[in-house]
């Protein structure tokens, strides 16, 4: 049986992610901040584990309790909607933390323990805004592009240990929480000269032309995670899909 260590899953893509996984057979660690055991079945197969992927000695304690692991998804993030010239040089850090960082430092803590058994695969979650410019989201969007680009390069580092990486890159999901998990650093961030123009974007949010689901998003990965070929990205969502052959 695999197990598969996913971060972020107190909500949205990491939640429905580790439902995802669970139902398929495989063995689940489910990280989170804030441990939530209502928000997953019980299950011998399914662990929920304390993580913060900001802070190294929360990184270890979790793979210790976790054991060996096939798989990393690095999903955890901070989302964040703004007008870039009033967002504070302390949010920008705080994005990149977790949203770079933290993705970094988690791949880094599996790597020896995958090149020790010459498998594994890291699958990291980044953003349909790296394909296409999107306004108000500069700041997420430079994060995202980060992880883009660490990604493909490791990806050919890697490689000759037998270890793939891959890229899982979401569409415009209404139901996820990245706006009111968001709201607190998000005051401020859209004065008044930036206003007339944040509605119109607002506006144009709330009448998609395609939406994302949560369970694109867990197809997509379990998807990565299985792949066996050079293929690096994996577009979840008909409106990512959709970017994507246009890009």
């Amino acid at each position: 049986m695999k197990t598969v260590l996913i971060t972020g899953c107190s909500s949205g893509y990491g939640l429905e992610t580790a439902r995802y996984f669970h139902e398929k057979g495989w063995s689940v660690v489910a990280t989170m901040r804030t441990p939530r055991e209502d928000v997953l079945p019980r299950s011998d197969r399914l662990r929920v584990v304390p993580l913060d992927v900001t802070k190294p000695e929360s990184i270890a304690a979790a793979l210790e309790a976790s054991g060996p692991i096939d798989v990393l998804v690095n999903n955890a993030g901070l989302g964040l909607m703004g007008a870039f010239e009033a967002t504070p040089m302390a949010t920008v850090r705080d994005v990149f933390e977790t949203n770079v960082f933290g993705v970094m430092a988690m791949t880094q803590a599996v790597l020896p323990q995958f090149r020790a058994r010459g498998s594994g695969v890291v699958v990291n979650v980044t953003s349909s805004a790296t394909l296409a410019p999107m306004p108000l989201v500069a700041v997420y969007t430079a994060s995202k592009v980060a992880i883009e680009g660490f990604t493909a390069s490791l990806a050919f580092e890697l490689e000759a240990f037998n270890l793939r990486v891959k890229l899982v890159e979401p569409g415009y999901c209404p139901n996820t929480r990245f706006t009111s998990n968001g709201g607190a650093r998000m005051e401020g961030l859209f004065p008044e000269p930036y206003a007339p123009f944040a509605q119109r974007i607002f506006a144009a949010f709330g009448q998609p032309a395609a939406v994302t689901r949560e369970s694109d998003v867990a197809e997509g990965v379990w998807l990565a995670a299985n792949d066996t070929s050079g293929t690096l990205r994996f577009p979840a969502g008909p409106d990512a899909v959709a970017l994507a052959r246009s890009a």
